[in-house]
């Protein structure tokens, strides 16, 4: 969506590099036309189907310029050489990312909410019927919920009195930090109205594993028998899933009615599945590849269950 046409990545690219507000909202709004266009086509593909849509989230760094020949397309190289420097993060994944954009530079997120919701005014204009659910991610602290949370509900009540529309919209969050798993219940006192699970980076946090790393020692691990199995392709139940089982604990006697799942590669391995069936939630997200084999084993975890009630 920043990337492809190789318009959009030079509009990101001056957004990230932008030193005033003022030229940040320039490129905010050229990005604001193609998330909106990107969010129409969802929600009329999507026809009565919920669409989570998930907040900016990879770290600047990705989206930065690496080489003069696309430095100097930006401006002055000097210069926009100097600002890629100051940009740089030592351990990106854990720095500048997620909801930490929005306390920073609410402008990035104004301009999301306000590309989704206009589009979901667009497509129900057009007879469609658009279900949304923004999520807001990377968040560690209760707090934040509360700071960012009446920003997006603002934005996009905006968006519905200007168009005339009222549509629904839900505003939740991915648990991915283990201090959101053991502060869920002030996350979910703050508002959040569904949990994702990002399993993918709470396994890294758990762990202290790298994902991009990981790949010099872990085979070693496995071969000498001190992981049983690739804890990015099957859920790790006695640590992760120990934090998992803690956040549930702690957000569904707040609020009953909050929806729990997980987003990640392992909404597609059958194990995995079957333990998060085992432990209440509500859905598994995964690759387009790999729905086939989570709905079997989404069935086969619900027979189980039901076979066991008898």
């Amino acid at each position: 969506m920043f990337f492809d046409p190789p318009e959009r990545i030079d509009v990101m690219r001056r957004m990230v590099l932008a030193d005033t507000l003022e030229k940040r909202q320039e490129q905010l709004d050229q990005l604001f036309v193609f998330q909106k266009d990107d969010m129409l086509g969802m929600f009329k593909a999507m026809d009565g189907l919920p669409v989570t849509i998930r907040l900016l989230d990879p770290p600047l760094h990705e989206f930065l310029p690496h080489d003069d020949h696309a430095m100097e397309h930006l401006g002055n190289l000097d210069e926009v050489k100097k600002r890629c420097q100051e940009l740089q993060e030592v351990n990106p994944m854990l720095g500048f990312r997620g909801c930490r954009l929005t306390v920073i530079y609410p402008e990035i997120t104004v301009m999301q909410v306000k590309a989704i919701m206009t589009a979901a005014c667009e497509a129900a204009k057009s007879g469609a019927k658009p279900i949304v659910e923004i999520m807001i991610p990377v968040v560690a602290l209760g707090s934040e919920i509360e700071h960012i949370l009446p920003i997006v509900k603002a934005t996009a009540n905006e968006v519905l009195a200007t168009q005339g529309l009222s549509i629904p919209f839900k505003v939740g969050t991915m648990i991915e930090l283990p201090r959101a798993c053991s502060c869920a219940d002030d996350i979910a006192k703050a508002g959040a109205e569904f949990f994702s699970f990002g399993s993918n980076d709470l396994t890294q946090t758990v762990f202290g594993f790298s994902r991009d790393d990981m790949g010099e020692f872990v085979p070693t691990y496995l071969t000498k028998g001190l992981l049983d199995v690739d804890p990015f392709v099957s859920i790790d139940k006695v640590g992760v899933g120990t934090f998992m089982k803690m956040a549930l604990d702690k957000a569904l006697p707040v609020n009953p009615n909050i929806e729990v799942g997980i987003c990640g590669e392992h909404g597609g391995d059958p194990k995995s599945i079957q333990f998060f069936h085992s432990i209440g939630l509500d859905y598994v997200s995964c690759s387009p590849f790999r729905v086939p084999i989570a709905r079997i084993a989404s069935g086969q975890a619900a027979v189980k269950d039901s076979m066991k009630k008898k």
